[in-house]
């Protein structure tokens, strides 16, 4: 699998807080909220993997959790991330209707080729964020890197804990500069689980 460049992390990152951060050229205020771990955000994943599966039947290979929700007594922002693979990106096209009858809502990033994203409630009130890799991409590979290599190293994990606190209470209304400061921890990460 490839590694990614630190700059490269960043600078994704960067796209996705600006295409989120900014209607119609109105500049918008994105509170950074973190809350403590809850046990019910796995329980929600059971629940909603299920849901997931059944609307997609066999087109989906797998369907993980990722992100903070995902990693026990993580902090974390309360919106539960999802990934699903499949062999190919165009497939997500006919996830639209089936995906839509569950709540998720296609939302076009095109500055993201690699990945197909629906979120399951209010535009910057989600509750859920589905994203569409190929099980050959990076960003699937490094999404399960990342995930797996916190559940397994718990003093990695309680570093991550502690950055996140401390940048939340730094940038409170700057969500861009919030994600652009955890970029290098997380690429770090993927890169001693690329190691292992």
């Amino acid at each position: 699998m490839k590694s990614l460049k630190s700059n490269s992390v960043q600078e994704q990152v960067l796209l996705s807080c600006k295409s989120d951060y900014f209607i119609r050229g109105i500049s918008l205020v994105q509170e950074v909220v973190i809350t403590a771990y809850k046990s019910d955000w796995i329980r929600e994943f059971e629940k909603e993997k299920k849901k997931i599966s059944e609307a997609l039947s066999s087109s989906a290979i797998q369907i993980e959790h990722i992100g903070s929700t995902s990693i026990a007594g993580m902090p974390a922002k309360p919106i539960l991330d999802i990934a699903v693979s499949v062999n190919h990106l165009d497939e997500a096209d006919l996830f639209i209707e089936p995906l839509r009858t569950l709540g998720y809502e296609y939302v076009p990033k095109l500055e993201f080729p690699n990945r197909r994203f629906f979120r399951k409630g209010e535009c910057k009130k989600g509750t859920h964020h589905l994203h569409i890799y190929e099980c050959s991409s990076d960003e699937w590979g490094n999404n399960l890197l990342f995930r797996n290599y916190l559940r397994s190293h718990p003093e990695q994990a309680a570093a991550y804990a502690e950055l996140k606190k401390h940048l939340a209470s730094l940038y409170v209304e700057d969500r861009t500069t919030y994600t652009l400061r955890k970029a290098p921890f997380i690429q770090s990460i993927i890169e001693l689980a690329q190691k292992e």
